[in-house]
């Protein structure tokens, strides 16, 4: 059942995120929906958050797969629907097109998701498990570090709000996080032995 759940929500996730940015900042919503779009931490809390539900690693990591993988699915499958502008008898055609190009192996979307997807699925179930704080400081990392290398790599558009509301989404999740394995960690210690 909870890999149909993480088909489902990637799915909707995907499409959703590229839905979001292929939105125009002539639209109501502004510039700052193609800068959310961007983003990659919540690419990879998507598979934390799943992983957290498993007490096998082994099943976290396949988990963590499934949920990126159907994330891909849906966005590259959102790029040639008709919410995108691509008429019904075009949708054969521009799927064709778009897996000749972006469904490779060697493509860094596909290999970013085949490594990452699995890697944040365990680190979802040792989080889970044990409440290490090395696997909170790898989550939020994500989100505190994102604006910081994409502004060292050029990369850094849109309203500066956007990634100003990322660090501190980062800060807010790197908090919950310490004080739930400093909770955890005193609840060790409080067992009788």
């Amino acid at each position: 059942m909870i890999f149909a759940v993480a088909i489902l929500v990637g799915i909707v996730f995907g499409a959703a995120d590229q839905y979001l940015g292929s939105l125009t900042p002539y639209v109501a919503l502004g510039a700052w929906t193609v800068s959310v779009s961007q983003m990659s931490a919540p690419w990879l809390l998507l598979p934390f958050a799943f992983g957290c539900t498993q007490d096998r690693p082994r099943r976290a990591a396949v988990l963590g797969l499934v949920a990126t993988l159907a994330a891909l699915a849906g966005y590259f499958a959102m790029t040639v629907s008709p919410m995108e502008g691509v008429a019904l008898r075009q949708i054969p055609h521009a799927a064709l097109a778009a897996i000749s190009a972006n469904f490779t192996l060697a493509h860094p979307v596909i290999v970013g998701g085949l490594l990452t997807g699995p890697l944040f699925g365990l680190a979802g179930q040792r989080w889970g498990v044990s409440r290490t704080w090395v696997v909170a400081g790898l989550v939020a990392g994500a989100f505190l570090l994102e604006p910081v290398a994409r502004l060292a790599d050029g990369q850094l558009f849109g309203p500066s709000w956007v990634w100003l509301a990322e660090v501190a989404f980062g800060v807010g999740l790197l908090a919950w996080l310490l004080v739930a394995a400093n909770a955890a960690e005193r609840g060790r210690f409080a067992r009788p032995a």
